[in-house]
């Protein structure tokens, strides 16, 4: 089981809580982390995470991993770090990294190492691809073209002068979430990272509409909190087949 981006901790900043405690993450086989913003690395939970699954092994960028190693007191063999071109293969899954621009695309001038990331997760024949935290830049779409994409998850909050101002670093637009999607083709596109924080959203359904006239052979849909979304092949094209109740955890600090 591999958990991309997971955002376990508790906050009053939230506008959807936590679906599962830390402890609760006994399945994980690895743990991917995009970049270094606590709700992409929550370094909070991740010291409970790794107790709870003793086998998992985290995937930071390799900007920040001796950091992540030294801060959260976690063994380095527990550790793996990625940047652009870097793969490694956990349990027969293939991951590999490649740059996000979180606004712009940020290197470190010594070590070259890019800050931000998305992922390519390959594995059992199923290939996918999670944006993490990114704009559009140049050479993108090229690159994403490189795999036949089963899934693609593209995040759609935007970014304008307010939120910049205030430290709050963007993505891209629902328009131009639709046109990468449009672009890469890939079986199924889910958008992400529009309704955590207040100040910082976006109406999905905007991406659905704009996706359906735009590129209406292209399969796209909203999850639901707290449901288990399946997505089958059915002639090269991909739908959600049936969403599962996930039981409602009985922890006082969790609510579904």
């Amino acid at each position: 089981m591999l958990y991309v981006d997971a955002y376990l901790s508790p906050s009053d900043a939230r506008n959807v809580p936590p679906l599962l405690a830390p402890s609760e993450v006994t399945n994980a086989d690895a743990i991917v982390g995009t970049h270094d913003h606590g709700d992409h690395i929550d370094r909070p939970t991740w010291p409970d995470m790794a107790k709870a699954s003793p086998g998992a092994i985290f995937v930071t960028p390799l900007s920040v991993r001796d950091a992540i190693v030294a801060d959260l007191n976690l063994p380095a063999d527990r550790v793996v770090g990625l940047d652009d071109g870097i793969s490694t293969t956990l349990h027969g899954v293939k991951i590999t990294a490649l740059p996000a621009a979180h606004e712009l695309l940020v290197v470190d001038p010594v070590t070259g190492f890019h800050e931000c990331l998305g992922v390519i997760i390959e594995g059992n024949g199923f290939c996918l691809y999670h944006a993490g935290d990114t704009c559009i830049y140049e050479g993108i779409q090229q690159r994403l073209r490189r795999w036949k994409l089963d899934l693609a998850f593209i995040p759609i909050n935007g970014r304008d002068a307010k939120r910049l101002k205030s430290g709050c670093i963007g993505n891209m637009t629902y328009q131009e979430a639709v046109d990468l999607a449009g672009a890469i083709r890939p079986g199924m596109t889910i958008p992400t990272h529009f309704e955590m924080f207040n100040g910082n959203t976006e109406n999905p359904q905007l991406f659905m509409d704009y996706i359906a006239v735009k590129y209406p052979y292209l399969h796209a849909a909203i999850p639901v909190h707290g449901e288990r979304t399946i997505i089958s092949e059915n002639d090269v094209r991909y739908r959600i087949r049936r969403h599962e109740r996930i039981p409602r955890l009985q922890s006082d600090s969790e609510h579904l």
